[in-house]
């Protein structure tokens, strides 16, 4: 009975992920490219401001902080594992559809962040809320659907979000050998326990000092890849670029594909990884200290740019090299090709991965327990978000214990259906995106202070 039920959620799981979720995606990112008048070419002044504080502005934490939480959540075995068994399924040309999603969902990630920050608004307990469902709620006066993408989140967080991860890191302290993976859980689930107590502060100091230095290092053990494999560096990113329109077989030890099948992989995991189109960053975005909405959302368009076009882009190249200077590890699977390239590296290197790894799983537990208590929230407050902590802690520690293939498939099909009810109200209110836009960036009034608690801006008529 279990096995035929855990069936159904992989047979649902395939078909939610499939081209028709993917092309919406895509489409959504496009459309609000060429309505926005690609913002990405702001990204510059976008990090900037990821690194200027508003002090005096309302929020809980600071846009580096914010950014940091949405990183956390994002930055992940999606990056790595993720980018891999797109190479391995969809050939090198995969990398590049994978960092072209990445650079077009920097759109979309802006307009889910400016979202929550315009329809964000001040709890009981004084703290800023936000998010898809308040965006549903206040922005389309849709209560309903609002309950059911919280609803989603809230299973999303317990499992993609912590049990999922746990599983991640367990497997890997599994391959060690050296020490449990109970023993692992106990301490990392201790450690979660510790930072979540402190609520969204807390988990964005942490985020902020975690986040971008392992980051940092996993980039380095990827540099260090490439220095052994510098004579295939030039050769993989013209593998990359000429196999993403494959008019021949690709050579290197490389298994052929098509322009579809390498632009299907490459673009599933790159929408998965960075999640533009998921909404959840928005969640993080409200909390921010920000003058106003369209400050936050350039911020927050950072995110993606930081996980697909960046870590992405390098952890492709890294495997695309590794590949053509030893065309024999071209037929592993994901994790087998990332264990196998970052092995070129003497002594240091599987424990380099292994503690990338390890770590972005642990960030992401954070990011993902924010948003759903966040969801909880919406739905109940009060105490209810106290109970999601004890719930959620449990889940992780069950990731560590147990198998967890079918709350893993169920939570991947509730990953799917929470992009719907957010790309709607995206679209929907694409309009406002718009005009906010026109105000604050094009107008010149980026630097104008016009939120006070529960009062958001009259944006520009015109």
């Amino acid at each position: 009975m279990n096995g035929s039920i855990n069936d159904f959620f992989i047979t649902l799981s395939e078909y939610l992920w499939g081209w028709p979720l993917v092309l919406l995606l895509l489409g959504t990112h496009l459309f609000l490219t060429v309505r926005l008048q690609f913002p990405q070419r702001y990204i510059f002044k976008a990090i900037k401001l990821s690194i200027t504080p508003d002090k005096d502005s309302a929020g809980d934490v600071s846009q580096f902080g914010s950014l940091a939480i949405a990183l956390a959540a994002t930055i992940g075995t999606g990056n790595i594992v993720g980018v891999a068994t797109a190479v391995a399924l969809g050939g090198p040309g995969s990398v590049f559809w994978c960092w072209l999603t990445g650079v077009l969902g920097m759109s979309t990630k802006y307009g889910e962040a400016l979202l929550g920050v315009k329809y964000r608004e001040r709890t009981v307990d004084g703290k800023m809320a936000g998010g898809p469902m308040y965006v549903i709620d206040k922005g389309l006066g849709w209560k309903w659907l609002a309950v059911i993408f919280s609803i989603l989140a809230i299973f999303t967080s317990l499992g993609v979000g912590g049990s999922f991860q746990a599983s991640v890191i367990a497997s890997f302290a599994d391959n060690t050998g050296s020490v449990s993976s109970q023993i692992i859980g106990l301490v990392v689930t201790l450690l979660v326990v510790v930072v979540v107590v402190g609520g969204v502060k807390r988990i964005a100091k942490v985020c902020s000092w975690v986040v971008p230095l392992i980051t940092l290092f996993y980039i380095l053990g990827c540099c260090l890849v490439l220095a052994i494999n510098y004579e295939f560096l030039i050769p993989a990113i013209k593998t990359i670029c000429s196999s993403a329109f494959p008019t021949r077989a690709v050579g290197g030890g490389f298994v052929g594909s098509s322009l579809i099948i390498a632009a299907r992989y490459g673009m599933a995991r790159g929408l998965f990884s960075n999640e533009s189109g998921f909404g959840t960053a928005a969640i993080a975005s409200a909390a921010a200290q920000t003058k106003n909405s369209v400050r936050q959302a350039l911020v927050a368009s950072t995110g993606t740019f930081w996980d697909s076009v960046v870590v992405c882009g390098v952890t492709g190249i890294v495997i695309v090299s590794s590949i053509l200077a030893d065309p024999s590890i071209a037929y592993s699977d994901g994790a087998g090709l990332a264990q196998a390239a970052f092995s070129n590296i003497p002594l240091i290197g599987v424990p380099i991965l292994t503690a990338g790894m390890c770590t972005f799983a642990f960030t992401t537990i954070l990011g993902w327990c924010y948003y759903g208590e966040q969801a909880v929230e919406f739905l109940k407050g009060g105490i209810a978000k106290y109970v999601f902590r004890l719930l959620f802690v449990a889940f992780v520690y069950i990731g560590y214990t147990n198998e967890i293939d079918l709350f893993w498939n169920v939570t991947d099909c509730t990953n799917a259906l929470m992009i719907i009810p957010n790309l709607l109200v995206v679209l929907l209110l694409s309009g406002v995106i718009a005009r906010e836009t026109r105000y604050f960036l094009w107008e010149g009034h980026l630097d104008v202070k016009m939120y006070t608690d529960n009062n958001p801006p009259i944006a520009s008529k015109k």
